[in-house]
């Protein structure tokens, strides 16, 4: 296959003075929304602090340390497109939207634009989500063959689209064989490969370090391990045996042209317990990871690995971005993207990603890429957080798709999908057209919050210039074609207005200045009042064409993402 290289970046100098490792570097809790009062601010004196804007960097100016980024879009295949007409989608039904996502021409407006795809769990399972798997080298027969995956693959290829897939180690299904086997006899070869409390001499007490009550059930009179729920026992990865298994499971993958995973429960495969929470635990878990990774190494180093790190803290993250995973899921800043455009309100967000991505450089010595998102298949979505308001989800998006690194895009998102829990309503069936009329729409679980009064389909969107899809796409386009919004990184920038976000987007060669007005109203900034930036004169980009430039004074019109140059 065709791949992107993910080549090693240059690492910044250790900036950390000002940094604090206690608590967490991005206010609030996972699953809420943070206000512009919670988030970390500046130092008193950072708004007068001359910021240097200059493009490229000064002689003798550390280079900056770049993110060459993908975006990717996340897809829960049974509800993306049925191509039999079984009311499931499938991977055929992925490759008829293929160039819905990427038509593979540069020139074309009417495709997504994503380089990308992240998979979830596609292997065969007794549940509808798949995170429970009882065959790891095996495709869902709801979804088709390894034939029709290895089809995906390449038509993917085609298009410069990259596909990750999820990878669910940290616990098998009660029906997978090795389980089956374990649980009905004690002397089985995969006996040890599960956490049986009476085996190990372990007290089965305690809870849950992923969720609430007790990770022991019974059966056949003994207690196994199941972190998550009684239908997924946890593997025993002191047992080399599993570790082995887990490593030729991701090769056969990686041979197979996948270009990486997507690891779910990162840090549970060895924090089950509240009280296991510690240095100590997730040296063990980024112990496993780095050996993992140096396996996946041996057959495609260039594969990209993204964990599941389900924490606001970045002190928490850090450790699994040493020679383990390319990139953490940025949890909280995706809850401080949406509590942005929700208050309509600038919460600093760039200030506290200059010094979180200084110590991931410093940890992973240049190479990490961050992964933003703003919400995915665990979450409400966040047309729902944001209560319909398609102004504020517009802007949500200016964020996301401005930020450093890797988007991530929970399929849906562009048209503004909504739902909230339990989990079936936040993995929906994808709308094609809200009059049901596309024959691809899947129908496996009854639409509560996307019927066609609800939400406007693809059909409906494209071609309309006003439409969310159509701001998505915008975009993402725009993250094509400038190389400061693919590649940079990211400089805090005070514009002097407390409802208008701004920040700079760098590379070594290019500079660019974000702006995003939150508000419903007009604004105007003065670029040189206190920033220094008099070089961001050419409005590069806007998604208003009355945005406009007079000197140093930029005006903005409502809910209006500009680009300067």
């Amino acid at each position: 296959m065709i791949r992107n290289t993910w080549g090693r970046r240059r690492a910044l100098p250790i900036w950390l003075t000002a940094f604090a490792l206690t608590g967490s570097l991005l206010a609030g809790c996972s699953g809420t929304t943070v206000t512009p009062e919670e988030e970390a601010k500046p130092p008193a004196t950072s708004e007068s602090k001359q910021t240097d804007t200059k493009a490229p960097a000064p002689e003798g100016k550390t280079e900056v340390d770049e993110q060459p980024s993908d975006v990717y879009y996340e897809i829960f295949v049974r509800s993306f497109y049925d191509s039999d007409g079984d009311g499931i989608g499938d991977l055929q039904g992925v490759i008829e939207k293929l160039d819905y996502l990427n038509d593979g021409n540069p020139e074309s407006s009417e495709d997504l634009g994503v380089t990308g795809i992240w998979l979830m769990p596609i292997h065969p399972s007794p549940s509808y989500h798949g995170y429970d798997v009882t065959d790891y080298r095996s495709i869902h027969p709801d979804y088709g063959t390894l034939d029709d995956f290895k089809a995906l693959l390449a038509e993917a290829d085609k298009r410069g689209i990259k596909i990750i897939m999820d990878l669910v180690v940290n616990h098998t299904s009660t029906e997978h064989a090795w389980f089956q086997q374990a649980a009905k006899d004690k002397t089985s070869g995969t006996r040890d490969w599960y956490i049986w409390a009476e085996d190990q001499g372990k007290t089965p007490s305690g809870s849950s370090a992923a969720g609430s009550g007790s990770p022991w059930h019974e059966m056949n009179g003994a207690h196994y391990m199941g972190t998550f729920w009684g239908g997924m026992p946890d593997l025993n990865f002191d047992n080399p045996k599993v570790r082995e298994e887990m490593k030729d499971i991701g090769k056969f993958w990686l041979e197979l042209g996948v270009d990486g995973f997507r690891i779910d429960a990162a840090k549970h495969i060895y924090e089950d317990l509240m009280s296991d929470k510690g240095e100590a635990t997730t040296a063990k878990n980024t112990a496993w990871w780095q050996e993992f990774r140096a396996s996946m190494n041996e057959v495609n180093p260039e594969a990209y690995i993204v964990g599941e790190i389900w924490d606001n803290s970045a002190a928490v993250i850090a450790p699994y971005l040493e020679n383990a995973f390319d990139s953490g899921f940025n949890f909280g800043l995706g809850e401080s993207i949406v509590g942005a455009a929700m208050n309509e309100k600038d919460n600093n967000l760039a200030f506290t990603l200059e010094r979180t991505y200084g110590l991931f450089s410093q940890v992973s010595d240049g190479k990490f890429t961050d992964a933003a998102f703003l919400t995915n298949h665990d979450m409400n979505r966040v047309m729902s957080q944001l209560k319909d308001d398609v102004n504020h989800a517009k802007m949500a998006a200016g964020i996301l798709l401005t930020m450093p690194g890797h988007p991530f895009i929970y399929y849906g998102e562009e048209i503004g999908m909504k739902g909230a829990k339990p989990d079936e309503q936040i993995r929906e069936p994808m709308i094609w057209s809200n009059t049901g009329s596309d024959k691809g729409q899947t129908t496996w679980e009854p639409l509560t919050h996307n019927r066609g009064d609800q939400v406007q389909g693809v059909e409906q969107q494209t071609g309309d210039e006003n439409s969310l899809l159509s701001r998505y796409r915008t975009l993402i386009r725009w993250r094509n074609e400038l190389p400061a919004l693919n590649s940079g990184t990211i400089e805090s920038y005070a514009s002097g207005n407390q409802q208008v976000m701004a920040y700079i987007r760098r590379t070594n060669e290019n500079g660019a200045l974000v702006v995003h007005n939150l508000s419903g109203t007009e604004q105007t900034v003065d670029l040189a009042s206190k920033n220094g930036s008099a070089d961001f004169r050419s409005l590069a980009r806007t998604t208003d064409d009355s945005a406009a430039m007079d000197g140093s004074s930029l005006t903005l019109p409502p809910y209006t993402t500009v680009i300067l140059e």
